[in-house]
């Protein structure tokens, strides 16, 4: 990384099944910095953290699989189908799933050495107000038929139970709406490795713009 150049922080977003974790991977192999939301969901959850009593707590121990452990495909079927259900878990879990992205962030940015960009897979960026902490943000986007596709293809979910599941977050044109890049995905992979590839260029030219965040 050049002299002149910033730190760029990237939140990637989207709806349910349109590939974010595929563009994570695949700025990854571009030379990006990564983490995801979703694991460090599946830290905060895992036995012994304070979390995962809680989290027994409201939700009972049918939930956990042979080894102890919170079987997420069963909660995720409980609080798609509730939503106070929903609610008590992001409470328990959001407050501590945000500070492990805001302390990987801050590493990442007084950091000197390395790559100029570390790209986080957020899913409900904005539903937690979390567009202030990133310099940019990539929404990941696909038609919902393609969503639900996708979705009932690699799941053993309905098909309305997948458009539940897509209709619980922030509608895709408002995420589209309010992003600094869109990456549309309703096409093939080819397509979206040569999307992503645009996307890299312009991140990195703007790691040597002297870009400051205006968020």
């Amino acid at each position: 990384m050049g002299p002149n150049c910033k730190r760029l922080v990237i939140g990637i977003t989207g709806g349910i099944a349109s590939g974010k974790s595929t563009v994570l991977e695949m700025l990854r192999q571009r030379g990006a910095e990564t983490l995801s939301a979703d694991d460090v969901a599946r830290q905060v959850l895992s036995k012994g953290e304070p979390a995962y009593q809680e989290v027994l707590d409201r939700f009972g121990t049918a939930i956990t699989d042979a080894d102890g452990e919170i079987d997420r495909s069963v909660l995720a079927k409980i609080i798609f189908a509730d939503e106070k259900a929903r609610r008590d878990l992001n409470r328990i879990t959001h407050p501590r799933i945000i500070q492990e992205i805001r302390a990987a962030i801050e590493s990442f940015r007084k950091c000197s050495k390395g790559t100029s960009v570390l790209a986080i897979e957020i899913p409900l960026l904005y539903e937690c107000g979390l567009e202030c902490i990133v310099d940019y943000v990539v929404a990941v986007a696909a038609e919902q038929g393609i969503q639900v596709h996708r979705l009932t293809t690699r799941t053993s979910i309905t098909t309305e139970e997948a458009i539940r599941r897509i209709n619980s977050q922030l509608p895709m044109s408002e995420k589209v709406r309010k992003a600094d890049f869109v990456v549309w995905n309703n096409g093939s992979l080819q397509d979206l490795e040569e999307a992503v590839d645009d996307l890299w260029r312009r991140l990195l030219a703007n790691t040597c713009a002297g870009h400051s965040s205006s968020r």
